[in-house]
């Protein structure tokens, strides 16, 4: 039996936010029971803050090497000045140093199907979506297109990629498909 840690708990909501707020808590707990406590039972108050102390290091491990939401912000304002031919150039080499063999689809004339690019690694080919990235809203059209070519190429996995958002039924049908969606 596999426990699952319900998503509106304490815990579940100070490990989405930043470590220091558990610490913060830890902190708060320990001089709630200095100041109300009688000094022999002190040190049991400040155990109870021992479940936060363990959240906060947990919480700063997954936060570790991820970037800011500030950082991210500055990226994908990057990202939406950058023309198709930039984008497109970006993508291929990063996808390069990810150790895939890209085959860019549309360079092989006029392209029949929904995908930018042809990805393989280790046996398994996905195909990749990226050309309207920069539209405001993404409808199901384009991810019904998507898996279309998918299946008509015989590709493993499907990403779309975008950087605004999805609507319900796309998102729906994406996760009803396996297209993994956006950057």
């Amino acid at each position: 039996m596999k426990l699952k840690m319900a998503p509106n708990s304490l815990f579940a909501i100070l490990l989405r936010n930043p470590w220091w707020y558990s610490v913060a808590l830890v902190v708060v707990i320990c001089a709630v029971s200095a100041a109300l406590l009688p000094k022999d039972v002190v040190v049991f108050g400040a155990i109870g803050s021992f479940p936060f102390l363990v959240t906060a290091g947990i919480a700063l491990k997954r936060q570790w090497n991820k970037p800011s939401a500030a950082a991210v912000e500055a990226e994908m304002a990057r990202l939406a000045a950058l023309s198709w031919r930039e984008f497109s150039q970006e993508l291929e080499t990063r996808f390069a140093r990810q150790g895939y063999a890209v085959t860019r689809l549309a360079a092989q004339g006029p392209s029949t199907g929904a995908a930018d690019f042809r990805l393989e690694k280790a046996g398994r080919v996905t195909l990749v979506a990226a050309k309207r990235y920069k539209a405001a809203t993404h409808g199901v059209e384009a991810l019904e297109a998507l898996v279309a070519h998918k299946e008509a190429m015989g590709a493993d996995d499907a990403h779309y990629l975008c950087l605004g958002t999805v609507s319900p039924q796309a998102a729906k049908y994406a996760r009803e498909h396996a297209v993994k969606v956006g950057l």
